[in-house]
């Protein structure tokens, strides 16, 4: 893989993964327990400039790429999963929404902030819309030059340190999906309340919580987009935000791996180290394999992103490289728990982490199903009539 990547992005890659070895390795297992993210580790991530990766570099942002988002987002992931969705949200969704979207007012106004100190939040499940993500109920009713929204929103990744968030509210419910509008609500907005956190199976550091709309008044300028404009800046996020979601599937099958293969050449049984029993080396053999497969189709679909893709095609090889990365992710880590025995079923160890967090690769950004459905709409003359949809969180 090396010969595939710029000067730029091999640097890159080496300062995040130096950063995630000495300084977020030894926080990684407390974060976990304590299911919290140190705000000082936050501001580390801001004074490396990996929550701002894509921003133009005339609002203080690195000017980067897709490409060198999943890079970062893979190196995180091979320590802690939990950041690496942390930082996947605010560049490869929130950042990406205000880019791709936003007024030059808005970018102006917010993208300095997100790449300075500021965390965003993509609110868009709800109780009654999960894989059916447009099925929502919260509303935005115009007053005046404002809007007043209504409504819950669940899953909300970063939700508990976020500054800023995209929600999405139906401003025209008699247009059906059509009249969903994307609005720039910030976390101090009078009716915005944010919920507890949620206890979870895995990525726990990363905050998951409710969001409750009473009568939030968001001024017409605070609209990214036109008012409908809500379906298509969220299936054009979310089918880039599963690059962001594969890599971080890549990234964590590479660190469950590092670290059966790691035992294996520590581990004895009968007089030498497991590593030397084929029973062992071939189960992880075939694990490397497929994860390099993995890794080149999230690295070649955010290559194709980068370039403008073609619309179709670049759904189906998002949603392509989203699933493959989760199926293997969950291989590796449940391959790595039975390398380390026993061991591998306790807190003591770091194995028990990435299985824990290698589940929810199959559900967010769009379920394994929902993906499939999407790769078959391509490939079949019905499926494109009746098109094909995903959810986030």
């Amino acid at each position: 893989m090396e010969t595939l990547f710029l000067d730029e992005e091999e640097a890159l890659r080496g300062t995040v993964r130096k950063w995630a070895d000495e300084r977020l390795r030894p926080q990684v297992e407390r974060m976990d327990r304590e299911a919290r993210m140190p705000r000082e580790l936050i501001d580390e991530l801001f004074a490396l400039g990996l929550m701002g990766i894509q921003i133009p570099d005339r609002f203080g942002g690195g000017g980067g790429s897709t490409f060198m988002s999943a890079l970062t987002i893979a190196e995180l992931a091979r320590v802690d999963p939990a950041v690496a969705v942390c930082v996947d949200v605010q560049n490869v969704l929130v950042n990406t929404a205000l880019i791709r979207w936003g007024s030059s007012a808005q970018q102006e106004r917010h993208l300095p902030r997100l790449a300075r100190d500021v965390v965003g939040g993509y609110a868009l499940t709800e109780p009654e819309s999960g894989s059916d993500a447009f099925a929502l109920r919260s509303r935005a009713r115009r007053d005046g030059t404002d809007y007043v929204l209504e409504g819950r929103k669940i899953w909300t990744t970063n939700a508990r340190e976020a500054g800023l968030f995209v929600v999405f509210a139906n401003a025209a419910p008699e247009h059906g999906v059509y009249g969903i509008t994307a609005f720039l609500v910030p976390s101090d907005t009078p009716g915005l309340v944010v919920g507890p956190n949620e206890e979870k199976l895995g990525i726990r550091a990363s905050s998951t919580c409710e969001l409750h709309f009473d009568g939030v008044r968001v001024p017409r300028d605070h609209r990214l987009g036109e008012e409908g404009d809500g379906y298509d800046i969220a299936i054009d996020t979310l089918n880039i935000g599963r690059i962001g979601i594969g890599a971080q599937m890549v990234g964590l099958a590479t660190g469950a791996l590092d670290a059966a293969v790691a035992y294996a050449e520590e581990r004895e049984q009968f007089g030498q180290p497991i590593a030397t029993f084929q029973g062992v080396q071939l189960p992880l053999a075939q694990v490397a394999t497929e994860i390099e497969a993995a890794r080149l189709l999230v690295y070649d679909v955010a290559r194709l992103a980068d370039r403008g893709g073609h619309a179709p095609e670049l759904l189906s090889r998002c949603a392509m490289a989203k699933y493959l990365a989760s199926q293997v992710a969950t291989r590796a880590a449940s391959q790595a728990v039975q390398t380390f025995g026993g061991n591998g079923f306790s807190t003591a160890y770091p194995v028990e982490k990435f299985y824990r967090d290698a589940v929810i690769g199959q559900i967010y950004e769009g379920t394994s199903n929902i993906l499939l459905r999407t790769i078959a709409s391509q490939m079949f003359e019905t499926g494109r009539r009746r098109g094909a949809g995903g959810s986030k969180r």
